[in-house]
């Protein structure tokens, strides 16, 4: 059967940048068969198109062997070393240095499509599913993420977050949070538990309507960039685990897009 070329397809310099942080075939038994690249292409088609994985296209690998790839990186922690290496990386091209100094966090509620586990309701936005609480760094790529439950409120979504990941970002200086996450208590509790500090970002009273609150658009850019990934238009997973996996993978295909070829590595 023919291949058909789509337009989520990894380019030979972009697989180029990928494939040296793939984990490497197990020693013993069968040697692999199926092309690794075909495997993330197929990922990524998914993601993209919000496909269900039965519905793989059939020039692409069998939906049983890429979702079998999919779950195995993301029990090994292989879409979180993809994401930290390209982010790296792209943080180099843009002139800046590898680990950022500064931050922002946002939640995002988002309706599930089916049952699974952690899904509650979110009184304010009112929908029923999972809410995605995330750090990003100033150039709005993705440092952490948590999916919980939506009926979870901002601030136990941030000391989640903070849970797991504060002792990774000690390097942060600030953090920039809106009115979700105000408040002197909560902010000094932060500082205390988890050795962040957090930085409210008020709009002014002389800003009629909608505007922009600098330094707080970026986490909002990050959301609109999930948005063109019809798979996290709403959560499909039946994992809120894989759900947060799917958040990594989507900004692993949107940064190697954007690196340069004399950027990669390897």
């Amino acid at each position: 059967m023919t291949r058909l070329a789509y337009d989520t397809d990894l380019s030979d310099d972009q697989w180029e940048c990928l494939a040296p942080s793939l984990p490497a075939a197990k020693t013993g038994g069968r040697p692999r068969t199926l092309d690794l690249r075909e495997v993330v292409n197929a990922i990524f088609y998914l993601l993209s198109n919000g496909i269900k994985w039965r519905a793989m296209p059939h020039d692409l690998p069998r939906w049983q062997s890429v979702y079998t790839y999919f779950r195995a990186w993301e029990r090994d922690g292989t879409w979180h070393r993809l994401n930290a290496a390209l982010r790296v990386q792209l943080r180099l091209q843009a002139g800046r240095q590898a680990e950022p100094s500064a931050g922002s966090v946002d939640s995002q509620s988002v309706k599930t499509a089916r049952g699974g586990e952690d899904i509650s309701f979110d009184g304010g936005k009112k929908v029923k599913g999972r809410k995605r609480t995330i750090l990003v760094d100033t150039m709005g790529l993705l440092l952490a993420a948590c999916v919980h439950g939506a009926g979870r409120s901002d601030h136990s979504g941030m000391e989640l977050l903070a849970t797991f990941h504060a002792h990774f970002w000690t390097c942060l200086q600030l953090i920039w949070v809106d009115s979700t996450f105000a408040g002197k208590d909560f902010i000094a509790k932060i500082a205390q538990q988890f050795g962040w500090t957090l930085e409210h970002l008020k709009r002014t009273d002389q800003e009629p309507g909608f505007t922009v609150i600098p330094k707080r658009w970026v986490v909002e850019r990050t959301y609109a960039w999930f948005g063109h990934y019809r798979r996290l238009s709403k959560d499909y997973e039946c994992l809120a685990t894989t759900s947060e996996v799917m958040l990594y993978a989507a900004m692993v295909h949107l940064m190697v897009r954007r690196l340069k070829p004399k950027t990669y590595a390897g």
